[in-house]
């Protein structure tokens, strides 16, 4: 028998409520909650005095990945969960205990990206780059997320930034890579580094390393830390990463992965120790070295900090990775990258006292008396913009005495005065700080009263977003 129409309406409405209902309420609840006015714990504000330092970073990394080749490359912080799960590896600390996961209102899975290298990868398949001339290389930048204790330099929101280089075996790009990572460091201020490099070998070699390991760490299982006695099934190589002091001595005498390489990996280690002797980069052979992520294979690097009251710290690291892509679905595409945190970065920087990004410094300065001077004047400071002038302004403060005072404090060499009476006239008033000699222009001939006045040779002009002296 059909129901009525108008009660199978109000069925309907009675489940649509029922339906929202929690959402609703809950909605209701985080509405009522406090107000917090502050970032949550492990999330920080990047501050305008902190902005020289990131900008430098930017700036420094950008132009060291045009310089060698890198094409930029950003993917979406957001991916399907088992993007990482499978590629970084069910063993490790990210995916045990660190990620950030949640079921869309779709159904599906996802995560916030722990690293730029899964999605990276995930991208070069998707979008057919294995077709590009080789290798290709690949620069990326942006937040990832990581649910860890919060400590100076590292957040649970963090920045990376990664260079990869795909589609190529020799270890020419390895060094290459190295390279790029030292010359970064370099480029950033921080002079004292030591590059540390270490071969973990590949599946086929580091099967009998990983039987013979396995069996020397058995003997020691009572002396090693809980997470380390898990890994031990698990991903025994994680245990020489420990850093807990019992599990280190433990990992000190332990069997060397670079005594147990095949013919290829063998070789392929020594050939890049060559180049990095070639390059005369300060490298040593960490034997201990493995990098946290499944998905290295033979070579594994990281550059560490010079010593401080006898301390040193790894600032960041890297590998190969030849057998993600495969791994993945895509075509057998050998791989080699980094990545480095920004903010580990941005500390050992001020720690060394490296220098942050100095903007230049604005010559002129622009102020405004009256109503109709302040219209006019914005017109003027887009005109002077227009012609790459670099300048500064104080719109809204109202006596000219305070504009001064701003203006000497920016360092400004010459102040352009707009008042209600050169509003009318079409001119600009000329102040020489330095001197206080005035002089009225007419407004249609002052872009290039200045530029003369500036010898051109020192005009900031802006060339494809980058300002720069010409």
């Amino acid at each position: 028998m059909l129901m009525p129409k108008k009660k199978l309406l109000r069925e309907k409405s009675v489940k649509a409520i029922k339906k929202n209902t929690p959402k609703k309420i809950k909605a209701e609840k985080i509405k009522e909650a406090p107000l917090l006015l502050q970032t949550l714990r492990g999330m920080k504000d990047v501050l305008p005095q902190d902005q020289p330092y990131w900008e430098q970073v930017r700036r420094v990394s950008e132009r060291l990945a045009r310089d060698y080749g890198f094409l930029r490359l950003d993917v979406p912080i957001m991916e399907y969960a088992n993007l990482f799960v499978r590629n970084i590896g069910e063993g490790t600390d990210i995916v045990e205990k660190e990620m950030y996961t949640f079921i869309t209102r779709g159904g599906d899975k996802v995560a916030l990206r722990p690293e730029l290298t899964a999605g990276n990868c995930r991208s070069y398949i998707q979008h057919g780059m294995h077709t590009l001339s080789k290798p290709v290389k690949l620069f990326s930048t942006g937040p990832v997320y990581r649910y860890e204790r919060p400590q100076d330099g590292r957040y649970r929101e963090h920045h990376q930034v990664n260079f990869d280089a795909f589609g190529e075996q020799d270890p020419i790009l390895d060094a290459q890579i190295i390279q790029v990572a030292y010359r970064l460091v370099q480029l950033l201020g921080i002079k004292s580094v030591q590059i540390q490099v270490n071969s973990i070998g590949c599946p086929v070699c580091r099967k009998n390393y990983r039987d013979l390991l396995v069996s020397y760490l058995e003997s020691k299982k009572s002396k090693l830390c809980q997470d380390c006695k898990r890994r031990l099934t698990i991903n025994p190589l994680r245990v020489l990463d420990c850093k807990e002091d019992k599990c280190s001595q433990i990992a000190s005498i332990a069997p060397q992965s670079v005594d147990h390489l095949c013919d290829d990996c063998r070789s392929h280690f020594k050939i890049l120790l060559e180049y990095l002797d070639e390059l005369e980069l300060p490298y040593s052979i960490n034997p201990h070295l493995v990098r946290g992520l499944d998905y290295y294979t033979k070579t594994v690097f990281e550059v560490w900090s010079g010593e401080e009251a006898g301390k040193q710290g790894a600032l960041f690291g890297g590998g190969r990775y030849d057998r993600l892509i495969k791994s993945m679905g895509g075509e057998d595409t050998p791989a080699i990258g980094f990545g480095m945190g920004v903010e580990r970065i941005i500390v050992e920087m001020k720690r060394v006292q490296a220098k942050a990004y100095k903007p230049p410094r604005p010559r002129i300065f622009l102020a405004q008396l009256g109503i109709l001077a302040k219209r006019k004047s914005l017109k003027l400071f887009t005109e002077l913009e227009k012609n790459g002038i670099l300048m500064a302004e104080s719109f809204g403060r109202g006596s000219l005495k305070s504009q001064l005072k701003i203006a000497n404090r920016l360092g400004a060499e010459i102040t352009l005065i707009l008042g209600q009476k050169e509003a009318l006239d079409g001119t600009v008033i000329i102040k020489n700080m330095a001197t206080g000699a005035q002089e009225t222009v007419d407004m249609e001939k002052l872009v290039d009263i200045i530029k003369k006045k500036l010898k051109t040779d020192n005009v900031v002009i802006y060339h494809n977003g980058e300002c720069d002296h010409s």
